[in-house]
């Protein structure tokens, strides 16, 4: 294995656009790249542009006759057809809109296909994570379910276990539809509550069915839950699924819609505490997956003050040059934030906030705790179904 981590990226996935007042600002994508490049993090790192995902690619997920009405309203926007969530206010169609998306996955795709076959330990796409697609229809800004793509040719490369941790704010129910009944792919999604997000699902009751009962874990936190809480559930649920699970690969997905600025969901989690659980998933990666970890972006809408930072914090970390929060950012990334959006960008790559404190949860919880009942939830619906102890 060389060892050397990729970073995918091609400047044309910037247009997947869904117009000017859509909350998915392609800005975000090309802030993001920029803060990399000004951190130097580039350089630590192999910068690839796969191809696309071809049509036997995206049919290993998705039907053919979505595939068909996603090129129809890429030619056609105006005729778009609706039964497959094209053209609505979460998903508008645009010109170009299959070979964009498609470009996406492929990003996707390729980095998976890189770690599997050991042309890198690590790899990140922070322009996928594109988890509500369905294998039959466009949903929450989600056209092709890039992560569920990298998982379904991981398996076609022969991997036998693979593990998707997602930490959006949002349910990850594409990827979990995709592998609902497959025992090969453990996937445990952390979200804000069912009852108060879209898209309304991914209660701890979800488990999987027929052979794969048991092979999906969904932890679902109260709205307002912030740093400690957060943390909290991630490592009372997630690492020991994946000591139990001994994936051959790790793929995880990091929308920062977590972030109490985020304008579209109700968690309070700070920057440092979206940077630790990115490196807790790469010590899991190393502990558990003999160090293969494909790492993909997701949701996230404060698109100058949260998500270039927290996504160049998870490219630094795959690059094995993690960014110290205390540190400050180039003044030059900040004037091309305002010549660009006429904000004015952050001055540091931290909230104040590091280092994050959590209980752990094996010095015990509390019954009455909101947070703990949240884990207590999960806990007990999927961990014996893994052969654990809830």
């Amino acid at each position: 294995m060389s060892g050397r981590a990729q970073l995918m990226w091609d400047e044309a996935v910037t247009g997947y656009d869904f117009g000017p007042s859509h909350p998915m600002d392609p800005v975000r994508l090309e802030l993001t790249r920029r803060l990399v490049g000004a951190f130097g993090l580039d350089r630590e790192l192999a910068v690839v542009a796969a191809k696309p995902a071809g049509e036997s690619t995206l049919k290993l997920v998705h039907r053919e006759d979505y595939i068909d009405a996603v090129k129809a309203a890429s030619a056609d926007p105006a005729g778009a057809d609706g039964s497959y969530g094209l053209g609505t206010l979460d998903d508008p169609a645009f010109a170009g809109m299959h070979e964009v998306s498609a470009l996406i996955a492929g990003q996707s795709v390729g980095a998976a296909e890189a770690v599997w076959r050991g042309d890198a330990e690590h790899a990140v796409n922070f322009a996928g994570g594109l988890h509500h697609a369905m294998p039959g229809g466009a949903s929450g800004f989600c056209v092709y379910n890039d992560a569920a793509l990298a998982i379904a040719r991981l398996l076609e490369l022969g991997a036998e276990r693979v593990a998707y941790v997602d930490v959006d704010v949002h349910h990850g129910d594409g990827v979990q539809a995709a592998f609902w009944e497959d025992p090969r792919v453990l996937t445990i999604s952390l979200h804000e509550h069912p009852g108060t997000l879209f898209p309304g699902t991914g209660w701890p009751q979800e488990t999987g069915a027929g052979a794969g009962e048991g092979a999906a874990v969904n932890v679902a936190l109260p709205a307002g839950t912030g740093d400690a809480g957060w943390l909290r559930a991630f490592h009372a649920v997630v690492p020991e699924l994946l000591a139990g699970f001994r994936p051959q690969v790790l793929v995880s997905q990091h929308g920062a819609d977590t972030h109490f600025e985020d304008p579209l969901a109700h968690l309070a989690v700070s920057l440092d505490a979206q940077r630790a659980v990115q490196l807790a998933c790469h010590e899991l990666a190393h502990a558990h997956a003999d160090g293969k970890w494909v790492a993909l972006g997701g949701g996230g809408y404060a698109v100058v003050d949260v998500v270039p930072r927290s996504w160049t914090h998870l490219v630094g970390i795959v690059a094995g040059r993690p960014v110290a929060p205390e540190t400050e950012i180039p003044e030059g990334w900040r004037q091309d934030v305002f010549a660009r959006t006429r904000q004015l960008g952050p001055r540091r790559m931290t909230d104040g906030r590091w280092p994050v404190e959590y209980g752990d949860w094996e010095a015990g919880y509390d019954p009455a705790d909101r947070l703990d009942q949240a884990v207590l939830a999960t806990r007990r619906a999927a961990f014996p179904l893994r052969g654990l102890l809830p």
